[in-house]
């Protein structure tokens, strides 16, 4: 089990660093654009706050890899930590944003999660 979860956690934080790129980097180009379903202008008046976010996607991959290569007992709370917020941001941005972001960062961040308790 401490195999699955940690293949769980490396994927969410990969999940996460592509986000921080489709934020930060893509936004205004065709991968951004087709995520948020902004036109050219509204993805320009937005890549600031895209780039924002993107950033603190960043900080919870970065969370998650630091997790899986502490030793523990900082890596499993580090781990527990940073799903936790991943899945806070994802039923808030799901409440708030987008209901497709349950599915693509609370869902992911929940199943790690599990995993990573019971393989405790």
């Amino acid at each position: 089990m401490e195999i699955t979860a940690g293949v769980l956690v490396g994927l969410v934080a990969a999940l996460h660093a592509y986000f921080l790129v489709l934020e930060m980097f893509l936004w205004e180009r065709r991968p951004g654009r087709e995520l948020s379903g902004f036109d050219a202008e509204m993805a320009k008046a937005t890549a600031p706050l895209a780039a924002n976010q993107g950033l603190y996607n960043g900080f919870l991959a970065a969370g998650l890899v630091w997790g899986l290569i502490a030793d523990d007992p900082t890596g499993f709370s580090a781990r527990v930590f940073f799903l936790v917020c991943v899945v806070v941001a994802g039923v808030y941005g799901a409440a708030t944003a987008n209901r497709r972001i349950l599915f693509a960062q609370a869902l992911p961040g929940a199943l790690a999660l599990a995993a990573v308790l019971a393989a405790r």
